[in-house]
């Protein structure tokens, strides 16, 4: 039989919700809902600032809801005084599947002064079945995305596994830099969603711009939007199938 399992991806928001209170519990809450077996974290702090109180937020997420987690700085900084950990903001994955093996790639950008993204990559096994599992947050501008669009692509032809690609995506499913993705994997809300997949802003969400995509060897039984307050972003859940086994 195939391997099922439930994806998820969530940007965090650093843990504080659409009115801007912190609140990592409820972070947790919102994940632990789906019950997912990988989730996928945008706007993740690792000792970063203040409006994360200086948490190490991947880490603590990862205890709190007892999965796994890897983390990738996109943005690497001094500590605020000598001794103390150094500020890291990016991506994490959390997974309750067995973990095989991590990478974080910096992601190209058409111009320094634009805030450096990242792509984190994940090797897990699912009841005996390799999966790769991507995270990415593109950068705001479309030249940004494009540049970024070609990494990811490039570096997913090397993928010899199935994999996924999650993440904030920070653009609709008509942006022209999209397009390549769409071209190479399947769009799991155009597969098997209902409705607008509107995901931002949770308060009154008009946007469609979190994604799981997904390698052709990869079955979308199911995806939803969860409704649940928490951050800024709504999750999108998707339950996939890994192929037989040979």
């Amino acid at each position: 039989m195939p391997s099922a399992l439930t994806v998820m991806t969530y940007n965090i928001h650093q843990g504080r919700d659409d009115k801007d209170v912190l609140d990592l519990d409820a972070t947790a809450a919102v994940i632990r809902a789906q019950q997912p077996d990988v989730v996928a974290l945008q706007e993740v702090g690792r000792h970063w600032s203040a409006d994360s109180d200086f948490r190490d937020q991947a880490a603590e997420l990862g205890e709190m809801l007892g999965m796994e987690h890897v983390f990738g700085a996109n943005l690497d900084r001094d500590p605020p005084k000598p001794g103390a950990p150094r500020r890291q903001y990016g991506t994490a994955i959390l997974s309750a599947l067995a973990l095989r093996g991590s990478e974080h790639i910096l992601l190209p950008r058409a111009s320094a002064d634009n805030e450096q993204r990242g792509l984190l990559v994940l090797d897990v096994e699912a009841q005996g079945a390799p999966l790769r599992v991507y995270n990415a947050h593109l950068g705001v501008s479309a030249d940004d995305r494009r540049l970024q669009v070609e990494a990811i692509l490039s570096e997913t032809e090397q993928a010899a596994d199935p994999y996924a690609l999650l993440g904030d995506l920070n653009a609709r499913p008509d942006a022209p830099e999209l397009a390549p993705l769409f071209a190479r994997l399947r769009d799991a809300w155009s597969v098997a969603g209902e409705g607008d997949g509107f995901t931002f802003p949770a308060s009154a969400p008009k946007a469609r711009i979190d994604y799981v995509l997904v390698s052709p060897r990869l079955r979308v039984d199911a995806v939803r939007v969860a409704a649940l307050p928490g951050s800024d972003h709504l999750p999108l859940v998707a339950d996939l199938a890994l192929p037989e086994r040979s």
